[in-house]
């Protein structure tokens, strides 16, 4: 293709079931977690019952991606109905981030706030506290060039160790819940010092520690409180994913498997379920998996379609989506009402909303999510849903994205030609990179992309 490139960066709640303050639960018991080579897909998703009622059938497309597809039988129906009422024991997810659960005296603040809810029966998703996702990355990069002598005084082990310890002791649960944890991430670290590399099936394996571990301590001080609670982890539950590690794509079995883990826990023992988000099994390998960005929010709108519940709340630290950046016009005001359209827009611009695809089951759904802020629950937030009234609509949000690098391809050769768009974006296609804007003229065509994709060597080769 004769071209010329041009580049230039532009910086342009209470029930009898869950709240029982007169006999306090003990506190949840800790489990380690095991990094299982290989597991049996059908297994993980029911054992035998699954096994002589569900057919799976798995397709390949292009050669990467797999695919589950499940035919339902009468016999899942019926058993299904076979659970009565307690079907409909849960009413809404309830998805907290890792700000909200970054000290004790946050955790303490997330249970208030749950206990105020008298009329909802949630299920509860968090991410791990505050900045422990980043400390474990970091913890594991330098674990790869440190040495095995030196992994135990990586800066960032000592942050976590000191973090969740200090959090256990002011809520007065017992350290037993996250010791295992503590001394399995420091003989992580140590390995990978010694194999002097960090996989991206060791770095899900690795990041997975934070939200273990948040999700025990916070059970644990419901319990300790008389908030009957469970823990869970997602892995454990049913959240089968494909084997693409720090990056991997819920499996549509995922959401029969949750609803029907869900369920029989709820029949057996009520207590909210306090879910770890993130995190996944992947199906061939039995591997822990990592969801990807927003992938907190995509475990909660998952268990949200998966159990058809009324709503999805998302807790940050703002009242909702505002209407522009209020670090740049601290004037913002919240958006009342948001189309799934609309908040995916934003989102994929840099407005901080849930990432567009956390969004997707829960527009496949048709299930209405609200985004709150946890500092002030009085606050209405933002209620995205399929479609709202928009006669009076003018202007939704104003959102700006920096550091955005423009391609701009000149050839004669468009003119009057058919076909030219398509063959550029083919080579795209063919190279996984993401296309933003476009613009064209009779000559030129103008788009912007990834700035990390733009100087691959399998993009200038093409052109």
């Amino acid at each position: 293709m004769a071209a010329s490139l041009q580049l230039c960066r532009a910086k342009t709640p209470t029930h009898s079931g869950f709240f029982n303050t007169r006999s306090p639960s003990p506190s949840v018991s800790s489990t380690r977690i095991q990094f299982v080579a290989s597991t049996d897909l059908l297994s993980a998703i029911g054992g035998g019952a699954c096994r002589r009622r569900r057919a799976l059938r798995v397709g390949y497309q292009r050669g990467i991606r797999a695919v589950l597809e499940e035919k339902r039988t009468e016999e899942e129906e019926d058993e299904k109905e076979s659970f009565g009422e307690n079907v409909k024991q849960f009413t809404c997810v309830m998805k907290f981030g890792g700000s909200s659960v970054a000290s004790a005296e946050r955790m303490k603040e997330i249970a208030d706030l749950i206990q105020s809810f008298e009329e909802e029966r949630p299920v509860i998703v968090l991410s791990a506290m505050g900045k422990t996702t980043n400390k474990l990355l970091l913890a594991g990069e330098k674990a790869v060039s440190c040495g095995v002598s030196n992994a135990a005084e990586i800066e960032e082990l000592r942050f976590i160790k000191d973090l969740h310890i200090r959090t256990v002791d002011e809520l007065e649960v017992d350290r037993s819940i996250i010791s295992s944890y503590l001394e399995e991430f420091e003989q992580l670290l140590k390995g990978i010092s010694v194999m002097k590399e960090l996989t991206p099936r060791t770095r899900d394996y690795l990041v997975s520690f934070g939200e273990c571990m948040s999700t025990r301590i916070f059970a644990a001080y419901l319990n300790k409180i008389g908030i009957k609670a469970r823990q869970c982890d997602a892995f454990e539950i049913g959240f089968i994913t494909t084997d693409d590690f720090t990056n991997a794509d819920i499996l549509e079995a995922t959401y029969p498997a949750v609803a029907k883990r869900l369920y029989s826990d709820w029949v057996n023992d009520p207590a909210i379920p306090i879910v770890t988000g993130f995190l996944g099994k992947g199906w061939k390998s039995g591997a822990i998996t990592t969801l990807g960005r927003g992938g907190s929010d995509l475990t909660a709108t998952t268990i949200g379609k998966a159990l058809g519940l009324q709503e999805i709340q998302v807790w940050k630290d703002v009242d909702g989506v505002l209407t522009c950046d209020p670090t740049i016009y601290p004037g913002a005001e919240p958006v009342p009402y948001l189309t799934f359209d609309e908040a995916a827009e934003l989102a994929y611009f840099g407005a901080q909303v849930l990432h567009p695809q956390s969004m997707r089951p829960a527009r496949e759904g048709d299930i209405p999510v609200r985004v709150k802020n946890s500092y002030n629950p009085k606050a209405p937030g933002t209620l995205i849903t399929k479609t709202r009234d928009m006669s009076k609509a003018v202007l939704t949000s104003i959102v700006l994205k920096r550091n955005v690098t423009m391609l701009d391809i000149v050839s004669t050769r468009m003119l009057g030609q058919f076909g030219f768009l398509a063959k550029v974006f083919s080579i795209f296609e063919d190279l996984g990179i993401s296309v933003d804007v476009v613009a064209t003229s009779e000559v030129s065509l103008s788009l912007t992309l990834d700035p990390s994709k733009l100087w691959s060597r399998e993009l200038i080769q093409q052109f």
